[in-house]
């Protein structure tokens, strides 16, 4: 396994949408290992492949101390019903701005053997499944932010680069 560093607003493999896993190769396997082993530090909630260089679909999570990883996510549900708080993203270090987000999220994919895999919930949990799908389809967080705090997010980070 390998940890590895994380890529920061303004690299362009975030704004690229990720290609679909098509076969579990070595590589794939090794994504995998790198994204368990790089989401795995605290306050680390989830990590797109995008964020660590790799412009494939897949995600890892670390919640509570449950880690783990799906691989080409589709989000299957999000409740009308949302909450709103603080996000961040290790991709725009240190700073968090209130964002809106379905209150319920569920996502399915597979694992490494192919098996259906499938995270769902609420609070903290939807938040990472919208936070990190929309990286693999090339999105920040910051983007749905509403205007005025969008503006203000983007004044932080010009001053932060």
């Amino acid at each position: 396994m390998t940890y590895r560093s994380i890529r920061v607003v303004g690299d362009p493999v975030l704004r690229t949408e990720c290609d679909p896993i098509t076969a579990i190769t070595p590589g794939v396997r090794q994504l995998v290992e790198d994204l368990l082993e790089t989401v795995d530090e605290d306050g680390r909630a989830g990590l797109a492949a995008n964020q660590i260089g790799v412009a494939s679909r897949a995600f890892s999570w670390n919640i509570d101390g449950d880690i783990g990883y799906i691989l080409n996510p589709v989000i299957t549900h999000v409740s009308e019903e949302t909450q709103d708080g603080d996000e961040g993203c290790l991709s725009v270090p240190g700073l968090f701005f209130p964002r809106i987000r379905g209150a319920e999220a569920a996502c399915e994919g597979i694992d490494l053997d192919g098996r259906k895999v499938t995270l769902e919930g609420d609070g903290i949990i939807a938040r990472l499944i919208q936070h990190e799908v929309g990286h693999l389809n090339g999105e920040l967080y910051i983007d749905g932010l509403e205007r005025s705090v969008r503006k203000k997010a983007l004044r932080a980070i010009r001053e932060t680069l």
